[in-house]
């Protein structure tokens, strides 16, 4: 087939290399003139671990990574809420941080060599034309690109297609988001773990290791500090040494970090949405990715679920003959998956990101119960993970 993939981040990047990899043609258009490597750290869990290795591309991943071993969570005051470990659930299973830059790296330098892939970057795709079993994408010049038997729209969680095809029910940006910035650990003061402090629930600093970075030969480390997005502009405003001693208390280690930022602009404010989507195809158009279930960075699952979308997809279209079979097939495949996600995420984030005092006190009260019972402690790994489709659920097998 003639498919067009619609951006070239993780989603779109994965689908176009195992769609081209099954025999098929793939044209990547992505608006962006030059992609570059940007960006902080992210865990690739057991789940998104899988389908790099279905891409071959797990080795180079994993060379420029750090295993994490447990996901750690306290009150400022000293309070144990969360100890997730991966061996209480699998020996074998790690988290793997690693910088958004070097995942991108990986897949699109792939995609670039791959035999039957060609991107076209700088195309701003505004809008699709349907011609009976065709599909032509229209950029911002009103240029057409296709014929296209299979459209993947994988543009991110702004994107401006989901009108097209499709059946958006939430599309709303979150009232938070969180302040980031890449520092050296040379001396790898910081475990092997993500290690976040939460005060009440308006405030979560964390750190995570984040391997070497795109380049260098440095291990690095990614600081994130919530913050409400109306308080961007006076938190700028505010004495930097002010915000940092404030920072410093929820965590001394972080002061060789916070030694080097010299200025507000050093840090990279990132913003959340919360997408859902009743229908994610709709006559040889599919959404994956951010584009199609985007949400708060609360249980950073955005990249795995990204991989599994392109794994599933490109498995559907394998094992189907027509086009709309093959997205009905990828809509079952995903739907259980990513809804538990969305929902997980939608519960959690008033706990950790809100104003309300009484979510900060409800969970440093049943949060460490939770993590003592053994029956609910291994479901939050799970979650953690990858790999939960709900309590009591079935959990999700990993791709071979």
């Amino acid at each position: 087939m003639e498919i067009g993939v619609i951006g070239c981040g993780t989603a779109g990047s994965a689908a176009a290399i195992l769609l081209a990899r099954a025999g098929h043609a793939v044209t990547v258009l992505e608006r962006v003139a030059e992609p570059k490597p940007i960006g902080a750290g992210i865990i690739i869990q057991p789940t998104g671990q899988a389908v790099l290795q279905a891409l071959e591309l797990y080795s180079q991943v994993e060379a420029r990574g750090t295993k994490l071993r447990r996901l750690y969570l306290r009150t400022q005051r000293g309070r144990k809420l969360v100890d997730l470990q991966y061996a209480k659930l699998e020996s074998s299973w790690f988290g793997l941080g690693i910088h958004r830059g070097v995942l991108f790296q990986a897949l699109y330098g792939a995609a670039r060599v791959e035999e039957r892939v060609t991107i076209v970057t700088g195309c701003d795709v505004r809008s699709l034309r349907r011609d009976g079993a065709r599909t032509f994408a229209i950029d911002a010049t009103g240029e057409e690109h296709g014929q296209l038997a299979l459209v993947v729209i994988a543009d991110g969680s702004v994107s401006e297609l989901r009108g097209t095809a499709g059946e958006t029910a939430r599309d709303t940006p979150y009232p938070w988001g969180a302040l980031w910035f890449v520092a050296p650990d040379p001396d790898r003061i910081f475990e092997p773990e993500l290690y976040q402090v939460a005060t009440r629930a308006h405030r979560l600093y964390g750190v995570l290791p984040t391997g070497l970075g795109p380049s260098g030969t440095t291990q690095v480390v990614s600081l994130f500090w919530s913050m409400r997005a109306q308080d961007l502009d006076v938190w700028r405003a505010t004495d930097l040494e002010t915000w940092k001693a404030e920072v410093r208390a929820h965590d001394p280690r972080i002061a060789f970090v916070l030694d080097a930022i010299t200025s507000h602009d050093q840090l990279t404010f990132a913003r959340y949405r919360d997408v859902a989507m009743k229908r994610t195809h709709d006559r040889g158009v599919v959404f994956i990715g951010d584009a199609a279930h985007a949400t708060s960075p609360q249980l950073g699952q955005g990249a795995n679920l990204a991989l599994m979308d392109a794994l599933e997809l490109a498995e559907a279209v394998a094992a189907t003959a027509s086009v709309d079979d093959a997205l009905d097939a990828y809509a079952r495949a995903r739907r259980g998956h990513v809804r538990h996600y969305q929902r997980m995420t939608r519960m959690l984030t008033p706990f950790f990101q809100s104003s309300s005092s009484f979510l900060g006190w409800l969970r440093d009260w049943t949060f460490p119960i939770a993590n003592a019972i053994p029956p609910l402690r291994n479901h939050m790994i799970r979650t953690m993970c990858g790999v939960s489709r709900g309590f009591g659920r079935r959990a999700l097998p990993l791709p071979r």
